[in-house]
């Protein structure tokens, strides 16, 4: 790869801000070179790349750093014309991606209190990611009125999917390792769809972490949440 186009993305495996990325890069058929992270010891590159946020994921292109996952997504989109088209066209429909897709994030949030909570803050937890869900349920009608199956292209996956599948395509881990069902047909059909049929894009799949490390890790979070709050 010229040096010029070279792509580097900098990243935490369990991270799905960094997730999304790569998902976006492998739709886009874009190579990229990746470099592992490791948050409680960052590197001279990673602090100087975002001496701002000082936080993954960082893509360099051409020797630039882009950072904050959706405003890479956004770069990625327009940068490289190749693979699907990550937003649409239209102003307004590109306005309520974004928005549901900030969206997400508050809703990521919430799961990682559950994660790191017990007892009656754990169930007040619980139910405020309940509440999120249903809200981005109804919101995910307005992008597929007919249901996900009947409005997907697997060949033009959006920013929106993208940025879903980042947060719950390991969502069976997350329940194993938190006891609790978010994710499931009758609940969250257009959630729970779309993870689906993301799965079987060969694109998406590569980038999956397995599941017994996710649960591992979540499970490790999880004690050492506890046993902090517990002294």
């Amino acid at each position: 790869m010229a040096e010029e186009n070279k792509v580097t993305l900098y990243g935490m495996w369990i991270s799905p801000y960094v997730k999304r990325v790569e998902f976006a890069l492998r739709l886009k058929g874009i190579p990229y070179e990746y470099v592992e992270e490791d948050l409680r010891n960052k590197s001279p590159s990673l602090l100087k790349l975002n001496p701002v946020r000082q936080e993954v994921p960082v893509l360099v292109h051409n020797g630039k750093a882009i950072v904050e996952s959706l405003v890479i997504l956004e770069y990625i989109d327009e940068t490289w014309k190749t693979g699907p088209q990550l937003l649409p066209e239209d102003p307004y429909k590109r306005s309520q991606v974004r928005f549901w897709a900030s969206y997400l994030q508050q809703v990521f949030e919430s799961m990682v209190s559950v994660l790191k909570s017990s007892g009656e803050a754990q169930e007040k937890a619980i139910k405020e990611v309940t509440e999120k869900l249903n809200l981005l349920e109804e919101g995910l009608k307005g992008f597929f009125p007919n249901g996900f199956l009947n409005s997907f292209d697997k060949e033009n996956v959006g920013l929106l999917e993208v940025v879903i599948f980042s947060h719950f395509g390991s969502y069976e881990a997350q329940e194993e390792a938190l006891g609790v069902k978010f994710i499931t047909l009758e609940k969250t059909p257009l959630i729970y769809s779309s993870v689906t049929a993301l799965t079987e894009i060969p694109a998406v799949k590569a980038e999956r972490n397995s599941h017994e490390k996710v649960v591992a890790f979540l499970k490790f979070v999880r004690r050492n949440a506890l046993r902090s709050s517990a002294e």
